[in-house]
């Protein structure tokens, strides 16, 4: 397998596992096809056209992509968060004589990150499947992804890329497909679980063996907002989405009979509101879950015959 196809088999992983309807999905394609054809020349050389068949802004190839078609992929190295020291790393490692193919973030960088907020479109199905009425899911929804788009448009974006173009390693991320593999995985867990109390949600997080690593150095999912005791009520699984949603979803979520929450991590000005709305706040551990879902795309490389070197937050458990 080349590296690309290893990119794209992620990518559309990721999409099989959308929690809104594939001709949705399909529509985001559709409209980027339509706003390309319609471009002018002179801007359609500035246009990316990795949105003809990739729906997640927040996941891109930003280095070498063009090379990567042609090299094959027989060692990753993967972080939750890349940066230069990541690069530097890589290429130390090559000077020792370790193959490293490519270096993968999970979290956006390069071309994926001041874009990454409009993937949060994704929690209007979230909230639409919790009971809250699709038009007051997606406003609130678009008023946050707007709110943190402003919020990204200062960074220095191409950090990490550029040292990975300088030392010639493709460097590419995946985020919101791993975030939808975690959500899935995290959904039938519960489920099956069929947890009553919080306590029971704290308990089955811990069979899984990146919450045990996570535990073993003082991060373990913990309950927020609640007591061991309380019961769940009606559970909502917030894995995807690329970010928090605002405070003011609380209030529709209880209105549609949320009574907890398990998530990654939350802003902290969330907890009274949640209090207040009598939701339960229980925290997986944003490595932990970002570990498994990371690990799902991983083990369908593994099929392949790809090993990934884990770094930066990410610790490699293999389900195969």
């Amino acid at each position: 397998m080349k590296i690309y196809d290893a990119y794209r088999l992620g990518i559309e992983a990721g999409m099989a596992r959308d929690l809104r309807p594939q001709s949705q999905v399909r529509k985001i394609l559709d409209d980027a096809k339509e706003l390309f054809d319609s471009l002018p020349e002179d801007r359609r050389e500035l246009f990316d056209e990795e949105r003809l068949w990739n729906p997640y802004a927040d996941s891109r190839f930003s280095v070498g992509a063009e090379a990567a078609k042609e090299l094959d992929a027989e060692r990753f190295m993967w972080g939750i968060d890349i940066t230069p020291s990541e690069i530097l790393l890589a290429d130390r490692l090559r000077e020792k004589g370790e193959r490293i193919d490519a270096v993968i973030a999970h979290h956006p960088l390069g071309t994926s990150k001041t874009c990454f907020p409009e993937v949060m479109m994704q929690m209007t199905a979230m909230f639409e499947g919790m009971g809250v009425p699709s038009q007051v899911a997606l406003e609130l929804v678009q008023n946050r992804m707007n709110t943190v788009l402003r919020g990204m448009q200062g960074y220095n974006y191409n950090q990490a890329a550029d040292a990975a173009r300088m030392l010639d390693i493709p460097l590419f991320n995946i985020h919101a497909p791993a975030d939808n593999m975690v959500e899935e995985f995290m959904v039938k867990k519960m489920r099956k679980a069929d947890p009553g109390t919080l306590q029971d949600i704290i308990d089955s997080l811990l069979e899984e063996p990146e919450m045990r690593l996570a535990a073993r150095c003082n991060s373990p999912p913990i309950i927020l907002c609640g007591k061991p005791e309380d019961e769940c009520g009606k559970i909502m699984v917030k894995m995807n989405g690329g970010t928090s949603f605002s405070k003011e979803t609380y209030e529709a979520l209880k209105e549609a009979g949320v009574g907890t929450i398990i998530a990654m991590h939350y802003p902290d000005d969330h907890y009274e509101v949640a209090q207040k709305a009598g939701i339960n706040l229980i925290i997986s551990g944003h490595m932990a879950s970002d570990s498994i879902g990371v690990n799902l795309i991983c083990d369908l490389w593994e099929k392949e015959g790809i090993e990934v070197v884990p770094c930066s937050g990410f610790t490699r458990i293999s389900r195969n």
